[in-house]
C-alpha cells in the first residue's frame, strides 16, 4: 500500500502544538471548546486492581508440549504486581526468566502422554494513569546500564543506515532531547499509518519499513519506528509490550479492551527517558489507530477534533486500563527446542514436536484471555 503523507500545513500545526501543553494540537483556544471536540486527558490518580486470566488448551497433541505465558514484569510508578497463580496438568510449571535478559514468564512443560495439555494463569496487578508534569523537572535516578541498554540496536531495530539517516533528517534543528522526541513523535504520526490487515501487532522490522517506504502496520511496528528513531539520535527509548484490559474512560472504542474476551487486545506502547523527568509515556501508534479506525472515515489530519486530544494526551501520558508485561526485545524462551530469539513476548507462546505454535492464531492455538476489575 502506498505510504500516506500529510500535507505540510497539517504536520506543522500538529507538531508545533506539542510544544504548547495547554492547547490541543492544531486548534485554537476557541476551537477546543467546540461541541465536536472529544476529551482525552489521563491524569495521575488512584490505583485500580485487575485480575487477568489466561487459559490455554492444546487439542492437537504431538509429543511433549511446552507453553510460555507473559506475566506482569514491570514495577513502576504506574504499575505494581500483586500475585501470579496457576493451575493445570503440566508435569512441571512455574515462573522462570529468559536467560538473555531476565524477563519473567510462566513456563509449563507437559508429558508426551498428556491428552489435552491445559494451564490457567491468573495475574493480579495494580495500575494507574500516567501524565508527565512538564514543569516538574528534578533529579530522577536511573541505572546507567538500563539507559545504555535502551540506546542499543536490536535484531529488527538497527540504528545505522536508513534508520540513522531518517532520524537525523526528522530532528534537524532540534536542540534538546525533548525537541528530538517531539519531532519524531510528529514525524511518525505524519508519515506512518495504521494498517488493519497486519497480522497481530506486527513484527517491528523498522529497517524494511523505512527502506520500502511502506510505513503501514500496527503498534509493534509503529512504536518500534518511533523507538528506533529516538535511539538513533541518542535518546533512550523502549517498547512496552502489554494488553488492554477494560474500556477507555474517555469513550474511545479503539483505545478500549473488552474484559470478557481480550482476544486481539495485545498492545505495545513506548517510553522515552528525559533528563529530570525519567521515563515518559508515549504512544504514536494509538494516535494512528484513532485516525484510521475510530470513525467510519479514515481521518488524515491529526488536528481533527477526534484525534487532537489523543495526540496531545499520548505525548507524555496514557490510561491505566492496560497492563504492561515487559520491555524486552530479542529474548530466548527457556527450554525451547527453537534456540532462536523472539522479537518480543506479548502473546502466549507454545510448541510441541511439530514446532512452534502460531501465537497470532488464538482460534488454532487455543487460548482465552479475560480480565476483571477488583474492588478493594
Amino acid at each position: 500500500m502506498k505510504n500516506i503523507r500529510l500535507d505540510r500545513r497539517s504536520l506543522l500545526a500538529s507538531t508545533a502544538a506539542l510544544a504548547a501543553p495547554l492547547l490541543v494540537p492544531g486548534l485554537t483556544r476557541a476551537q477546543t471548546a467546540a461541541p465536536a471536540e472529544r476529551r482525552f486527558e489521563p491524569q495521575v490518580g488512584g490505583w485500580r486492581t485487575f485480575e487477568v486470566t489466561t487459559t490455554v488448551q492444546i487439542a492437537d497433541v504431538q509429543g511433549a508440549t511446552q507453553l510460555w505465558l507473559p506475566v506482569p514484569d514491570i514495577e513502576s510508578d504506574y504499575q505494581r504486581s500483586v500475585d501470579n497463580s496457576w493451575t493445570g496438568n503440566a508435569r512441571t510449571i512455574g515462573l522462570t526468566r529468559d536467560p538473555k535478559h531476565g524477563v519473567r514468564m510462566l513456563h509449563a512443560a507437559f508429558a508426551p502422554e498428556t491428552t489435552q495439555p491445559t494451564v490457567t494463569l491468573t495475574s493480579t496487578l495494580r495500575t494507574r494513569n500516567r501524565a508527565v508534569d512538564w514543569n516538574g523537572r528534578g533529579t530522577v535516578a536511573e541505572d546507567p546500564a538500563v539507559l545504555k541498554a535502551n540506546l542499543q540496536p536490536t535484531e529488527l531495530k538497527p540504528l545505522d543506515g536508513i534508520v540513522r539517516k531518517t532520524a537525523l533528517e526528522a530532528t534537524r534543528g532540534a536542540k534538546t532531547d525533548l525537541d528530538k522526541v517531539r519531532a519524531l513523535y510528529g514525524w511518525v504520526v505524519a508519515h506512518a499509518y495504521r494498517e488493519p490487515k497486519t497480522r497481530g501487532c506486527g513484527t517491528g522490522d523498522i529497517k524494511t519499513m523505512l527502506e520500502t517506504g511502506n510505513l503501514g502496520g500496527k503498534c509493534a511496528d509503529l512504536n518500534a519506528v518511533f523507538v528506533g528513531l529516538c535511539r538513533a539520535v541518542g535518546v533512550p527509548a523502549r517498547d512496552v509490550y502489554g494488553l488492554r484490559l477494560v474500556p477507555s474512560a474517555f469513550g474511545y472504542k479503539e483505545l478500549s479492551g473488552n474484559p470478557a474476551n481480550l482476544k486481539g487486545a495485545q498492545h505495545c506502547r513506548a517510553e522515552v527517558h528525559l533528563a529530570g523527568l525519567g521515563w515518559v509515556a508515549m504512544d504514536p501508534a494509538d494516535v494512528l489507530k484513532v485516525m484510521r479506525q475510530e470513525t467510519p472515515d479514515w481521518i488524515k489530519d491529526p488536528a481533527h477534533p477526534v484525534v487532537a486530544p489523543v495526540m496531545k494526551g499520548l505525548f507524555g501520558g496514557w490510561e491505566g486500563n492496560w497492563v504492561g508485561w515487559n520491555t524486552v526485545n530479542d529474548l530466548v524462551l527457556p527450554g525451547s527446542a527453537d534456540t532462536g530469539t523472539k522479537s518480543f513476548l506479548m502473546y502466549p507462546n507454545g510448541e510441541n514436536a511439530s514446532g512452534r505454535f502460531d501465537e497470532l492464531a488464538p482460534d488454532t492455538f487455543k487460548y482465552v484471555i479475560s480480565a476483571r476489575e477488583l474492588t478493594t
